[in-house]
């Protein structure tokens, strides 16, 4: 019985030996199917892929494996529709960077490397997004509310940056003494003073510089020219401030040269029977002036008397100023700037440019504005009465002022 139950032991554990040694020679059969052509051998895979951004192109930017084999990779994009190949050569570094031409918009790519044996990594995908005119036509260059010279310095003003926004700088351009010249105003600076800006200078163009995170690239807007104001008195006036000159001359009174002056404003009478006004020598002169009474037999009353000038303006806003150091309050007396060569009387001086009374002393001022160049008069009008010996009217200037923003178109 025992022999029985030992043959039958020996039996089955065959059997099982035999199943063994059958099931391990079908795997080996499968396997030796796959490798027929010898081992499956993967190329490195790139790693840390970074894809950045730029102006209708991205940067692909990795580091290498180390893997002295890879001679290439292969980038796609596009469903794997579209492809580009890239050789390698891993003898001049361990970073591979890949600049890579693509429409505005987010983008999904799969990367492979390849050995020389053709063999390929295992993929890597990564995400990216190129720029283009919809990310541009959302930029806006920075705001300035103000640019004006006085003396020899020039003070432009600006509306605070929003930063959010990635503003990089404010490139400006200008003419100065030496030339043109262009610098780099910060995002947070909201004054900027030019020193050095040419005397014949008028305007200044800029522009703003954009960085987004993680681009390439820099993005600007569009240029604007803005202009800036600044005296231009010596440019379109002659003979405006004190000391001023005269074509001829008394004791006291003369008539100025480069001012044009009407019968009425030339008052005085010596004693050849001529007449001449508009500047008066006493008090501190000679100023411009006009003055009537204090006389029993002369300087009589003015009615509309007028001082100007008739220069042709380029186009832009005006502001005329002059300086009253001492005059007869509560007089008829105008500041005008008329359209044409004269400017018009009290009663019609509605119809210029601009207009005000300035019988006070102090600096006064008129602004106007021209679209195109044409001719304007710039002067004064005034009305003033004599009282005879017992008394009268006068008002006299120290200087005049032209001042000048250039319109741009």
């Amino acid at each position: 019985m025992k022999r029985k139950l030992l043959m039958t032991i020996k039996a089955m554990f065959a059997l099982i030996c035999a199943g063994g040694m059958l099931s391990s020679c079908t795997k080996w059969d499968e396997f030796k199917k796959y490798t027929e052509n010898g081992e499956i051998t993967y190329s490195g895979k790139l790693d840390s892929v970074k894809i950045l951004t730029g102006n209708q192109r991205i940067k692909i930017k990795a580091l290498l494996p180390a893997d002295p084999k890879i001679v290439k990779a292969k980038i796609f994009w596009n469903n794997m529709t579209d492809s580009v190949e890239v050789p390698i050569d891993v003898s001049k570094g361990k970073v591979f960077e890949y600049i890579l031409p693509m429409p505005e918009g987010l983008k999904s790519f799969t990367l492979y490397t390849y050995n020389m044996q053709g063999n390929k990594s295992v993929p890597v995908s990564a995400t990216g997004t190129a720029l283009g005119s919809r990310y541009q036509n959302s930029i806006s260059n920075r705001v300035t509310t103000n640019a004006a010279t006085v003396n020899t310095t020039t003070t432009i003003n600006w509306v605070t940056a929003d930063i959010s926004t990635n503003p990089l700088f404010t490139e400006l351009k200008y003419e100065s003494s030496t030339g043109q010249k262009t610098v780099k105003v910060p995002v947070n600076q909201d004054v900027t003073v030019i020193s050095d800006l040419a005397s014949s200078a008028k305007t200044f163009t800029y522009r703003t510089a954009y960085l987004p995170p993680n681009s390439i690239d820099t993005f600007y807007t569009s240029e604007k020219t803005t202009g800036i104001f600044k005296e231009v008195t010596s440019e379109y006036l002659k003979n405006f401030k004190k000391p001023m000159t005269t074509i001829v001359k008394g004791d006291r009174w003369g008539t100025p040269t480069d001012w044009i002056t009407n019968a009425a404003a030339r008052n005085f009478r010596n004693s050849n029977g001529e007449y001449y006004g508009g500047v008066d020598y006493w008090f501190g002169g000679p100023f411009l002036a006009m003055e009537a009474g204090w006389s029993g037999d002369n300087m009589a009353t003015v009615t509309n008397g007028k001082i100007y000038q008739s220069p042709t303006l380029p186009a832009g806003t005006y502001t005329l100023e002059m300086d009253i150091p001492d005059c007869t309050n509560g007089g008829s007396f105008y500041t005008v700037a008329a359209e044409g060569d004269n400017i018009p009387d009290i009663e019609n001086i509605a119809s210029s440019l601009a207009y005000a009374k300035t019988s006070s002393i102090g600096t006064h001022k008129i602004t106007f504005t021209i679209a195109t160049a044409k001719k304007v008069s710039l002067g004064f009008v005034g009305t003033l009465t004599s009282y005879g010996g017992g008394g009268g009217t006068f008002w006299r200037i120290n200087e005049v002022r032209l001042k000048q923003l250039p319109l741009i178109n």
